[in-house]
């Protein structure tokens, strides 16, 4: 089926919105959001029709739901002033209001689709108690053999599975397996009010949640000061870790540096997040936004500006990025036994390329893949992130997980 209307074709086969002939850049959110108002055309849509059928029940803010409202319509043309396609009806709902035509493009019998065999991927969210008596929420995802990855800050257990900048991640590494991951204390649904936010209390939150979930054996996963946690566990347990996967991180701090110009510029940061960390500043968020994702969409940098607000406070975001500036695996790199996979984007303007090369000279026999990127986290759409997961996925696969 193709619903045409205005001078945009939307291609439910092909998962496609053309305009003027033009594919367009579109969010798979968003697609499913626009299909749904499309195809209901004929009602008014309640808050509640859109959170069960697009969001499949899950309780998400009104800020998301206007955010995906706004750029459904801005991927049709459509304005929020205008409202010739979306009518916002208020206190209400919404409806698709434009004038639709049907097509039926001709399938052959060779060309049809075959019947979706991937199962819907659900979330199990559980807490658990550090020693020092903090509660670190964790999750279960997917199914079949185990993985656990190592918290980072900036993390949100809930509002991860919604962001177009993880929610990807998440699917791709749930896939065909369990995924294992929690919120670093300080951070998202874990307690934000403890008091020790030191790299030996990141450290032990993984000891806990491991031990919560009496794993035995399993690949371990770190990105950015998770690396450094993930190799320090790796060394302390090494009968429990069978490989690692380091993505992004950094083996020193930035008070680590020899250059005094590079320590100030991470001062001067630091400074910023005090009075800009959370609020909808552009000035902020183009500084900060800038260096995880630059080539980010305008939805999705609202979605990590959002992330900001969401997962951590401006007091414990500064807090957090000194502690990062003190850490120092160099010592332990020698010591990883397990089979290590390193990977890094070659451009990322967060933790320059040359730290990941430091992991992989230093952890003995550890491979090195680097990544065409300037993205620290890396979005859906780019290839990087496809060469991404099937360098994992084989990484994995080689080594029986």
């Amino acid at each position: 089926m193709i619903y045409a209307f205005e001078d945009c074709e939307l291609d439910l086969e092909a998962h496609e919105l053309r305009r003027n002939g033009d594919l367009q850049r579109i969010e798979p959110r968003v697609f499913k959001l626009l299909c749904f108002l499309v195809e209901n055309r004929n009602r008014m849509l309640s808050k509640k029709d859109l959170l069960e059928h697009v969001w499949e029940g899950r309780v998400v803010s009104d800020w998301a739901l206007s955010s995906q409202i706004k750029a459904a319509r801005k991927v049709t043309g459509d304005d929020g002033k205008a409202q010739r396609l979306i009518r916002t009806i208020h206190g209400e709902g919404f409806r698709f209001v434009g004038e639709v035509a049907e097509l039926h493009p001709v399938v052959k019998e060779k060309d049809a689709p075959s019947p979706p065999t991937s199962k819907k991927l659900k979330q199990e969210i559980r807490f658990c108690k550090a020693d020092d008596g903090v509660q670190v929420a964790y999750s279960l995802v997917g199914q079949g053999p185990q993985i656990v990855k190592a918290a980072n800050w900036m993390s949100h257990l809930e509002f991860e599975w919604e962001s177009p900048i993880w929610r990807h991640w998440i699917a791709g590494l749930a896939n065909g397996r369990q995924l294992i991951r929690y919120d670093e204390r300080g951070n998202g649904m874990s307690d934000r009010d403890a008091k020790d936010l030191s790299f030996e209390a990141m450290v032990r939150d993984l000891e806990t949640v491991v031990d919560a979930l009496e794993l035995d054996r399993f690949p371990l996963f770190g990105i950015s000061q998770g690396c450094a946690v993930s190799v320090e566990y790796a060394v302390r347990h090494p009968e429990r870790v069978s490989c690692l996967i380091l993505y992004g991180g950094f083996v020193k701090g930035w008070r680590n540096n020899k250059d005094p110009l590079i320590v100030e510029q991470h001062e001067a940061l630091s400074t910023l997040m005090r009075g800009g960390w959370g609020r909808d500043n552009p000035a902020f968020r183009q500084v900060f936004t800038s260096r995880f994702v630059p080539n980010a969409t305008v939805e999705q940098m609202n979605w990590f500006n959002e992330l900001q607000r969401m997962t951590v406070s401006p007091e414990n975001a500064v807090r957090f990025y000194e502690t990062f500036g003190t850490i120092d695996v160099s010592d332990r790199l020698h010591e990883v036994k397990q089979p290590t996979l390193v990977l890094h984007a070659v451009n990322d303007g967060e933790i320059p390329f040359e730290n990941g090369r430091q992991f992989a000279t230093g952890i003995p026999n550890a491979r090195f893949v680097s990544l065409d990127s300037q993205n620290h986290i890396l979005l859906e759409e780019e290839p990087a992130f496809a060469r991404f997961l099937e360098e994992v996925d084989g990484f994995l696969a080689e080594h029986g997980e």
